[in-house]
């Protein structure tokens, strides 16, 4: 993979786009992303008119550091935090009661749910980690089309529609894997919805740990 290293600047212009009520098409640890506010509806149907993305499908709500997601979302009870603990950061897309109904233009129709991500960024990307505003993601790819490895493979269209474009270099290029953590904290049930980026075998081991 390409040795392109992200700085503050990289950083404090993605915080300011997303804040500023833009899209932002950035790198993350799996695949290229696109993000905006997770407060704003205007900047949701922006990203989702950009992608081509049904508009009731939900999005992840994605923080920069587990602290920060924790510190966000107060009613999480015990055993959710020790299972986020254990978990994140890393490659996963959780899905966890949204009790407080945070964060509704990310949520969409499901506004019971919330899909919560914390990446754990490389080296290259570890600038990141400055961006103190959660933002609502989803990859750079038109709706159903492949996710992008590099910035070349993002569609030309979503990169002009959007108001920052951020080049991560070349990606792991493989998705997320997404749990449902949503009967975890009553029954310590869970379920692989996608196996992405992290195996059920890691996401098992993980989760024995944090009972």
């Amino acid at each position: 993979m390409s040795s392109v290293s992200l700085d503050s600047d990289d950083a404090a212009r993605l915080q300011a786009c997303v804040a500023g009520g833009g899209v932002a098409v950035y790198p993350t640890d799996t695949v290229y992303g696109v993000c905006c506010d997770p407060e704003s509806e205007t900047a949701a149907r922006k990203l989702y008119a950009l992608k081509g993305r049904p508009a009731a499908r939900p999005a992840a709500v994605m923080f920069f550091s587990l602290d920060a997601a924790l510190e966000a979302l107060p009613e999480l009870h015990e055993s959710e935090r020790s299972a986020l603990s254990a978990l994140l950061p890393g490659p996963l897309t959780l899905l966890l009661a949204n009790r407080s109904r945070r964060f509704a233009a990310a949520c969409r129709t499901d506004p019971d749910t919330i899909g919560l991500r914390v990446p754990r960024l490389p080296e290259s990307l570890v600038a990141l980690a400055a961006v103190a505003v959660p933002v609502m993601q989803s990859s750079a790819n038109l709706s159903g089309e492949p996710d992008a490895r590099t910035l070349a493979e993002v569609p030309q269209s979503l990169c002009e529609g959007a108001e920052l474009v951020i080049d991560g270099g070349e990606l792991p290029g493989v998705a997320s894997t997404v749990l449902d953590l949503r009967d975890w904290d009553e029954h310590r049930r869970w379920l692989v919805l996608r196996e992405g980026a992290l195996p059920s075998t890691a996401v098992e081991e993980a989760l024995e740990a944090a009972l």
